[in-house]
């Protein structure tokens, strides 16, 4: 998951560009700082020696009283400690700021950045970020950047001077976090003469062969910039291995050398991390979907006949009554236990709590579930019996035991399966069993939530993988029940989308990326066969289902 961030800047006579810090106390006797933009509300009217500030005017229901320090809630009158830090330093940033961060003051104005204190630092792999940063920052489309490759070297110590925004104009005289990388990369140059002469001549002078003067046309300095900065990138973080900086192991498509972790991003890491290539020019490719496939290299599965199946809507079992049907799972319990139903939350002994269509079954007589042994008054499983699918099956509702066989609501659709020539990531010993689910859009029958209103069908037809070993192939095979059964789908709202009236997946997971699991739905996952098997059981599906077809 992928989340924006951003750094926002204050004026330095604003709570934060003073080291002010304001905090309530919490439940646990803790300290929790205000949001940035609140503390400035409390330090403006603290400062003008008000006895108190009402926050409501900036959407919150509390008043701040300065001569007894505390929070008041104003529609539950609770009160609470707060406090005021001096200790927070936010390091101050000389230049003109980003439009987009910047405050309405004066260009060139000194601010201070509302972010963690960040020391200013020459240690190698700090100036290789700040150096790369600067790079990208000033590399955009007709930008010279080449004039800040100028700047008087520095020496290598950490200068206690302000942190600077990359890539911003610098006063006279102040060098560039570029300038001060020079000497570090003519240093490491000199290590690497022997085996890179190349590299180390770009990263010891600061520009690429043919750049000469910095005279270069505008049209070609974003390419010119670009490959400099690829250059550069490789030369120093060779220069940092040599010198001992620690690196990850990231390894791009072409299998270069490893570099340094500013270089290759948190994916990068974690990915390396996992042993996966990862190009750093790009991000890593989502394979959804295997390599085109012939009609003639299609196979059927063995053991298993045709290669497609439909289902239609199925109507409720006629002829018999809600008692009848529970009456072959259920025992009369003359003397009920002292414990409630747990359908209606009443006491066993005393009547059944429903207040729904009433039954014509009496209200306080009680079975037992002749498999688990749960109790339940009858007047509630039918009930419950009549709300629900109506298959002839019940399904207990403190254990899951299914009673009979279970039956979905999925609409109608078409089930095809068969053999590609293709292996998938941890499965390289056999070929692949590719599944094609297609359901269209239509119309909601009485099972369905909502009756006579249409439903959607999104991403159809669905593509899903198993390895074609024997436990692939057992899966698939149970699949199959569960379509016949109406179970793979059902008609609900997304967890994805949000969206309500549509086909959603129903417990039931399958693997839907092909050649990766970036998305946690592919491959390789060592536990998913296992996993599903246990999820078709749940749903009453098991091996005893396949011998019982085979008889």
């Amino acid at each position: 998951t992928i989340r924006p961030v951003r750094r926002s800047y204050y004026d330095p006579s604003s709570a934060p560009g003073k080291g002010v810090v304001w905090e309530w106390e919490n439940d646990s006797g803790s300290w929790t700082p205000y949001d940035m933009d609140v503390g400035i509300t409390i330090q403006r009217a603290y400062e003008k020696q008000h006895p108190w500030v009402d926050l409501s005017a900036i959407g919150f229901c509390y008043v701040i009283d300065f001569a007894t320090m505390g929070q008041i809630n104003r529609q539950t009158q609770r009160k609470r400690r707060v406090r005021r830090r001096l200790d927070m330093v936010y390091p101050l940033v000389s230049g003109t700021l980003p439009k987009s961060q910047s405050w309405p003051a004066s260009p060139g104005a000194a601010a201070a950045a509302a972010a963690p204190p960040v020391p200013a630092c020459a240690c190698p792999q700090c100036l290789l970020v700040m150096s790369v940063k600067a790079t990208v920052s000033a590399a955009g489309p007709g930008t010279a950047t080449l004039q800040s490759r100028k700047a008087p070297p520095a020496p290598p110590a950490a200068p206690k001077a302000p942190v600077l925004v990359p890539g911003t104009k610098v006063p006279d005289g102040t060098a560039t976090m570029r300038g001060s990388l020079k000497p570090l990369a003519a240093q490491g140059s000199r290590q690497q003469t022997a085996s890179t002469p190349a590299l180390s001549s770009a990263s010891s002078t600061g520009s690429p062969p043919g750049a000469g003067s910095g005279k270069a046309s505008r049209p070609g300095l974003g390419s010119l910039n670009r490959s400099h900065l690829q250059r550069l990138a490789i030369a120093q973080s060779r220069v940092l291995i040599a010198s001992g900086v620690p690196t990850v192991p990231v390894k791009n498509l072409t299998g270069s050398s490893p570099v340094n972790p500013a270089l290759a991003g948190i994916t990068g890491i974690l990915m390396s991390a996992a042993g996966l290539p990862v190009c750093l020019t790009r991000p890593p490719k989502l394979v959804l979907h295997p390599p085109p496939v012939s009609k003639s290299e299609i196979q059927s599965i063995p053991g298993i006949s045709h290669t497609c199946r439909k289902t239609t809507k199925k109507q409720a079992k006629k002829g018999k009554t809600p008692e009848e049907v529970l009456k072959k799972y259920l025992q009369k319990v003359r003397h009920p236990p002292d414990e409630d139903c747990t359908i209606c939350m009443e006491r066993l002994s005393a009547p059944s709590g429903y207040k729904g269509p009433q039954p014509t079954i009496k209200p306080d007589l009680v079975g037992k579930l002749v498999k688990c042994g749960h109790v339940f008054h009858l007047h509630c499983l039918v009930a419950m019996y009549n709300n629900g699918n109506k298959d002839g099956s019940l399904q207990c509702p403190t254990c899951k035991t299914i009673y009979g066989v279970k039956t979905g609501t999925q609409p109608p659709g078409k089930m095809e399966y068969h053999i590609i020539p293709h292996a998938l990531p941890g499965h390289s010993d056999c070929k692949t069993i590719r599944i094609i689910y297609n359901i269209p859009p239509g119309v909601q029958g009485p099972e369905h939530p909502n009756p006579g209103k249409s439903f959607t069908a999104r991403g159809f037809p669905r593509h899903c993988y198993l390895p074609d070993s024997e436990k692939g192939r057992k899966v698939l095979k149970l699949l199959l029940v569960a379509w016949d059964r109406r179970l793979i789908f059902a008609i609900g709202t997304s967890s994805t989308t949000g969206e309500s009236d549509t086909v959603i997946w129903n417990e039931i997971h399958h693997k839907t990326e092909f050649g990766s699991n970036l998305t946690g739905h592919g491959y390789p996952d060592i536990n998913y066969l296992d996993n599903v098997l246990a999820e078709l059981a749940a749903q009453g599906i098991t091996e005893e289902n396949l011998a019982q077809e085979k008889d």
